[in-house]
């Protein structure tokens, strides 16, 4: 992003209210019109930080080793696996807000295959989904079913190299 980019985009966000606040623009969320790359956006900052909490239950004291596992959980190659294990879950409207996802354009990293980073970002744009739809039961049942197949896969690569 260009700096005269950026800083257009700062005065638009930061815009005064008249009241000594900052404008709300968006005060409902349609969250069918939106980009599914921004609820892709949300549901990793979402999935990140249920990973980190959840992860509090092994491990309170070496921030470096909650950090480093965390971001092998949310990696694209795990969040890929962790989809294909509860896409059974999931109602076909739900499915069909991972397809968005996984189709949106988007330019893979290469520490995952093309195809894992497509699921990975269908699975986010699920989360997000839920998330800014509040739906937080169900958001919150996918999440934990998603950490325990991440769990158990990792568990079962890590005795087998044993």
């Amino acid at each position: 992003m260009k700096f005269e980019h950026f800083q257009k985009l700062v005065d638009m966000m930061f815009e005064p209210d008249g009241d000594n606040g900052i404008l709300q623009r968006y005060r409902g969320v349609d969250v069918k019109q939106l980009n599914p790359l921004v609820l892709a956006y949300v549901g990793d900052a979402y999935f990140h930080l249920y990973v980190r909490t959840r992860l509090l239950s092994y491990e309170q004291c070496k921030v470096q080793a909650l950090h480093s596992f965390s971001a092998q959980i949310v990696s694209a190659v795990w969040q890929a696996k962790a989809y294909r294990g509860i896409e059974e879950m999931l109602t076909e409207e739900e499915k069909g807000i991972y397809r968005r996802g996984r189709n949106a354009k988007s330019h893979a990293p290469r520490s995952a295959s093309v195809a894992e980073y497509h699921a990975s970002t269908g699975f986010e744009a699920l989360l997000g989904s839920l998330y800014l739809s509040e739906q937080n039961e169900r958001l919150y049942e996918l999440a934990e079913a998603s950490f325990q197949v991440i769990s158990k896969a990792m568990m079962k690569e890590i005795r087998s190299k044993k």
